[in-house]
């Protein structure tokens, strides 16, 4: 059953990211070629060369960014897949669909929205190239950190819920998540190497732009996945058991 999820899975991550391709185009297409404008300006203005690019606009906007879409998409789906299939009915009495919303909304909320609040994403001409692999490393440490105290906010609310009630655990386990996320903010350095002649309303438009995108596809893999998990659960009655068994 865990393989046939896991394909099932990772048809919908490539389904999500078609889906969100047309987004990606709408809405983050017209920041991505300002911030690129931008950029050439500079280096006109400072009298440097510009560089032909490897792979040509064209196909960055369109082969490019629908290979990676698919890609991330799939991965996402499998992985949430998997994740969900594991947690049916140890989540509490909810649904199998219910659960993969769940699922879903906790990962994007430690995976996306927390690590894209601390070190937010920048279009072209933002950023300083030496500074990229720094600024990687303190992306991926916030994720890890962000990811680690999401789960133990599910371990601590599953540990509570049995003597203060479903929603005050939960309740509780957000705060902490919260507090610890507050922590996070305040260890990890700040990075800011926004020109001061970039336009604000572009910057402003690419990050929102990535969110919505983010959003979108994981939206779309959390309603797909739930669909797989509430017949594939409902079938083999796998439901029910592991409902009784949390409660054990």
């Amino acid at each position: 059953m865990m393989g046939k999820l896991l394909m099932r899975g990772l048809i919908v991550g490539l389904l999500a990211g078609i889906l969100a391709f047309p987004i990606a185009r709408i809405f983050g297409g017209p920041p991505v070629e300002s911030a690129i404008a931008i950029e050439e300006q500079a280096r006109t203005a400072a009298g440097e060369a510009g560089e032909e690019p490897m792979v040509s606009r064209d196909v960055q906007r369109t082969v490019g960014l629908g290979a990676g879409l698919l890609a991330y998409g799939a991965a996402i789906g499998g992985i949430l897949t998997l994740v969900t299939a594991f947690a049916v009915g140890r989540v509490g009495s909810i649904s199998p669909r219910a659960t993969a919303a769940t699922v879903a909304g906790l990962g994007f909320i430690s995976v996306v929205l927390v690590p894209g609040l601390i070190y937010p994403a920048n279009p072209p001409a933002v950023g300083n190239p030496e500074t990229i692999g720094y600024r990687t490393q303190m992306f991926g440490l916030t994720l890890l950190f962000s990811l680690a105290a999401m789960v133990l906010a599910v371990a601590a609310a599953r540990r509570l819920s049995a003597s203060f009630g479903s929603w005050n655990a939960a309740v509780a386990a957000a705060i902490g998540y919260l507090a610890v996320v507050a922590v996070i903010r305040l260890v990890m350095p700040y990075v800011n190497e926004v020109p001061d002649v970039f336009p604000a309303i572009v910057l402003w438009q690419f990050r929102v732009a990535s969110l919505l995108i983010q959003a979108a596809l994981w939206s779309v893999i959390a309603v797909g996945i739930g669909v797989l998990a509430e017949r594939e659960f409902s079938l083999r009655g796998f439901g029910a058991s592991r409902v009784k068994l949390a409660h054990r």
